[in-house]
């Protein structure tokens, strides 16, 4: 036992403490578990959960976006789950511990019933047929309004619980382990799960992927279906938070909240869509309480100032500041280091070691 502890200070000291981007990450977790315990309002609590479930959201696009599939249509993985969990829950009297889990099912279904056109549709054309699948859900909701409620929806819901900080926490660690989940699903350098190098061959050359021996039809559905499990989850836990679902969560804007949060965040990451939809959406609340008025506007200028100067995402142009990855062994090293923690080979590039240096000549 000894030995594991050894060996686990030696990893967090050698992979968490050495990197400054990987440092900021567990402050940032921290920060979320402290301040879940402090006396703060219900509504910053409230907006911190839903922080939470959209984040999860965000980060399932991430997941889709990462094998090369654009999804204009992820609403609909949200939102059949969220009606799921509320109709087994409202008209079945279901606990919450179950209706999630098979509200999340529900969000498979729907990405693998989507997963088909894609099959033989890629970019542009892949994008505008998932962006049907919405308005195809929402004419089911308004076609059965005895057991989807209609345009009024489904209210009343069970909440998860009556303690506020007990649904933040509870939100906050489901959310962080989806998204270790889903990040080790793209790890693209893993030795034990290879799917990350695997969709990442499809994104980069579906064909080549393909004369390989990658059975693309697969892994193509596995995506789909992966994405549509982890949004489904989101689905379920927002309808238990806000007590009420309606036609709102299908549309066209619940489908393009994620897109933004991952660009914003940085995309192909699964932890930059995290990042991006807890800045934009406490962003969004703070200004729609102090400026009601004009937030779009400003939303809208932080949202293309970013694309203009940050267009890999605001943690990628971060860790380019603070960090630097050694030309020799590939190690990431704090920006300051002259030498790499592991080869000691040199770090920054001197003025005599340019190539197109010229000669001082003095007379």
């Amino acid at each position: 036992m000894g030995y594991y502890l050894r060996r686990l200070s030696r990893g967090f000291d050698g992979e968490i403490l050495a990197v400054p981007g990987r440092m900021i990450g567990l402050a940032f977790l921290v920060f979320l578990f402290a301040i879940g315990a402090a006396n703060i309002s219900p509504h910053l609590k409230n907006t911190l959960i839903l922080a939470s479930i959209f984040a999860l959201f965000a980060a399932s696009w991430d997941l889709l976006f990462f094998s090369g599939q654009l999804n204009l249509g992820h609403g609909a993985f949200f939102g059949a789950s969220a009606y799921t969990s509320a109709i087994l829950s409202s008209k079945l009297g279901l606990p919450v511990g179950l209706t999630v889990p098979m509200g999340a099912m529900a969000g498979v279904i729907i990405g693998i019933v989507v997963a088909i056109p894609s099959l033989r549709l890629r970019g542009p054309y892949l994008a505008i047929v998932t962006l049907a699948v919405p308005v195809i859900l929402q004419g089911v909701v308004f076609l059965f309004p005895d057991i989807t409620g209609g345009e009024l929806g489904l209210f009343s819901l069970p909440a998860i619980s009556e303690s506020l900080t007990f649904v933040y926490y509870f939100c906050l660690v489901v959310m962080l382990v989806c998204v270790a989940i889903m990040w080790k699903a793209t790890d693209t350098r893993s030795r034990m799960i290879r799917t990350g190098i695997i969709f990442c061959a499809l994104r980069e050359d579906e064909i080549s992927a393909r004369t390989s021996g990658i059975n693309t039809v697969r892994y193509k559905v596995l995506a789909f279906a992966l994405s549509g499990f982890f949004a489904g989850i989101a689905g379920g836990l927002y309808a238990h938070t806000m007590k009420v679902v309606g036609p709102s969560t299908l549309e066209f804007l619940f489908s393009i909240y994620p897109l933004i949060w991952t660009v914003f965040g940085g995309s192909w990451t699964i932890y930059g869509p995290v990042i991006g939809a807890y800045l934009l959406y406490f962003l969004s609340m703070q200004l729609l309480a102090i400026v009601p008025e004009i937030r779009m506007m400003i939303f809208t200028a932080i949202i293309i100032g970013m694309i203009l100067f940050m267009p890999e995402g605001i943690t990628r142009w971060f860790r380019d500041k603070i960090e630097i990855r050694c030309p020799r062994c590939k190690t990431i090293n704090g920006f300051r280091r002259e030498r790499c923690r592991v080869c000691l080979a040199q770090l920054h590039e001197g003025p005599e070691d340019r190539p197109d240096r010229r000669r001082e000549v003095t007379f």
